[in-house]
């Protein structure tokens, strides 16, 4: 059997044969591979186009926000020449070019949330609001009191508003939390809606959910009861509702864990009972974030349960500590 097959290795018409076989089947692979559409390149190199230059400190977060046209470098490394590339709206088919300048890579000109190709960052391009006005494209807004109090700095109106729609509101903007979390409860039928959100809050509860974890809990995800709060929905103070409530500034939320699915703080001091008690062994945990990161400093307070929801966290960023309890 050995001499026969060292014969057969060496004819020379058994070597051509195996030499045509692989190029047939080489052309063969590459007529089947898929083309990749004009610019576009594929996923692995859409993927490769930008990063971000930050994740937070949670190192969760996947988007950043950039007014339309301003450059993007600060905050993403490009890895690629995008000048044939396209931007990609989620939730749609919208397409728009990528400006590269002698600036380097500017951001979208229109709202929404552009991802280039598949790649997992995004850039939110939000649309600029001056207050003047009490509705944004049908959506009731209202007015800030600090526009008429003269307030400055972080009580000063926001500006940027990110516009949602019914196709980009389950965009994750982090691990954990998705654009349509911190929407106001209110104007359901109402679309396009608007939402002014600090991503530094974001990156706190990301923070606050790895906290709960180095702590025992399994903490799969904080579920947000309250979020941004439009000036018309919170009020002019009334209800518990502060008149310059960090929510209508959006970088505070009210949050339980709820790992159970009940709708409701889990009993997380294991008592046998939700109350308080277990909204003070979340606060513990964001008490420990900001002794770590104290780039997110800011307030706190704990809530009891009453007939409408069950005990809660207040969370900001506000940049100053706060501390309070509501029982």
């Amino acid at each position: 059997m050995n001499s026969f097959v060292t014969r057969l290795l060496r004819s020379r018409s058994t070597l051509l044969f195996l030499v045509a076989a692989l190029l047939l089947m080489a052309q063969y692979a590459m007529a089947a591979a898929p083309e990749s559409e004009p610019g576009a390149g594929s996923a692995e190199q859409a993927s490769s186009f930008l990063e971000l230059v930050s994740r937070g400190f949670s190192g969760a977060l996947r988007a950043v926000v950039v007014p339309p046209g301003e450059a993007l470098q600060p905050h993403f490394s490009v890895h690629e020449n995008l000048k044939e590339a396209r931007w990609l709206a989620m939730g749609s088919n919208t397409q728009a070019p990528t400006p590269v300048t002698d600036e380097g890579l500017k951001a979208p000109g229109q709202p929404g949330v552009w991802r280039l190709g598949s790649a997992v960052h995004a850039v939110i391009t939000p649309v600029r609001f001056d207050g003047s006005k009490t509705h944004l494209n049908g959506y009731h807004i209202g007015r800030w009191p600090a526009r008429t109090a003269n307030r400055t700095g972080r009580y000063a109106p926001p500006e940027l508003l990110i516009e949602v729609t019914p196709q980009n509101q389950d965009f994750a903007i982090s691990e954990h939390f998705r654009l349509r979390n911190f929407l106001t409860k209110d104007q359901a039928s109402v679309w396009p809606k608007y939402l002014a959100l600090d991503l530094r809050l974001v990156d706190k509860l990301e923070l606050v959910l790895q906290e709960l974890r180095t702590m025992g809990y399994p903490a799969k995800g904080l579920h947000v009861m309250s979020g941004f709060r439009t000036p018309q929905y919170n009020g002019p103070g009334e209800n518990g509702r502060a008149k310059f409530s960090r929510h209508t500034y959006g970088d505070a939320a009210d949050v339980w864990l709820d790992d159970d699915g009940d709708g409701q703080m889990d009993d997380l001091d294991g008592n046998g009972r939700i109350d308080v008690k277990d909204a003070e062994v979340l606060a513990r945990a964001v008490d420990r974030v900001e002794q770590r990161v104290p780039e997110l400093v800011g307030g706190y307070g704990t809530y009891r349960a009453n007939r409408v929801h069950g005990p809660f966290v207040h969370i900001d960023v506000r940049g100053t500590p706060a501390r309070w309890s509501k029982r």
